[in-house]
């Protein structure tokens, strides 16, 4: 009995460390991770999570390209303490058209450099990103991590949906639709109707109210009176009884 127990508790602790072992695996690579919401034609802040997977060396670079056939007409890192940042463009083939101008060039690539990812500790690079494409629904950015042993990481296997994840995936930023483009609300003439109508219901109640509330006022009124009336004639009763009653007692 105790030796069942014992396999038992065996097969679970080893299955238990597989899994801890596999979600490491899993989870210990560069990543994006936006801030908010990352709409379709819209701007986003997003944030390069960077964990060091060694135990011997630490992280000192970090390249982060991003992609022609959906290229940023704006891509602006936030400084980060001990790192110095690089910014690269590159002239485009298609000039891209925002807010009415034309931009010739854009952003390839950021590289970071000057600071140290220790073992066991991870970084976080900020970056402010637009205009994101309005026809992707994610975007792939590719990273490369250089260590201070010289040994350098390529994240650029792009994921493909439906498949297992690759060996060295690419950060990927998914796109949201724009919170705007709600097709099951109501429309601008349907509104403008159902806001008359709420204003005709609170015109109404607020005429009933003031009906209602002057009828309170008037029967309270009368009921005063009629109380400070018959108040009178109790007094003059009570002192009339009271005159009586003395006479009473002096005869």
């Amino acid at each position: 009995m105790n030796v069942t127990r014992l396999s038992a508790a065996s097969v679970a602790a080893v299955a238990a460390s597989t899994v801890l072992l596999l979600s490491g695996t899993a989870f210990a690579h560069v990543g994006v991770q936006p801030v908010g919401p990352a709409e379709k034609g819209g701007y986003a802040t997003v944030h390069v999570k960077v964990p060091n997977e060694r135990d011997n060396a630490s992280t000192i670079k970090l390249e982060v390209s991003f992609p022609t056939d959906h290229p940023l007409s704006s891509v602006m890192p936030q400084p980060v303490p001990g790192w110095t940042t690089k910014v690269t463009k590159t002239e485009l083939d298609k000039p891209l058209k925002v807010h009415g101008k034309e931009i010739n060039e854009a952003v390839s690539k950021v590289t970071w450099t000057g600071g140290k990812i220790g073992p066991g500790e991870f970084q976080q690079f900020p970056l402010s990103l637009g205009q994101l494409p309005e026809d992707a629904d994610r975007l792939v950015l590719k990273a490369v991590q250089t260590y201070d042993n010289k040994e350098v990481v390529r994240w650029i296997e792009e994921p493909k949906e439906g498949e297992e994840e690759p060996q060295s995936p690419a950060p990927v930023l998914q796109l949201s639709e724009p919170a705007g483009d709600d097709h099951h609300g109501a429309s601008g003439d349907e509104a403008k109707s159902d806001g008359k109508e709420a204003a005709k219901v609170d015109d109404a109640a607020h005429e009933s109210g003031e009906t209602a509330s002057a009828s309170d006022v008037g029967s309270s009124d009368t009921t005063a009176r009629v109380l400070a009336v018959v108040g009178i004639l109790v007094g003059a009763a009570g002192v009339a009884f009271g005159v009586l009653a003395g006479r009473r007692r002096t005869s």
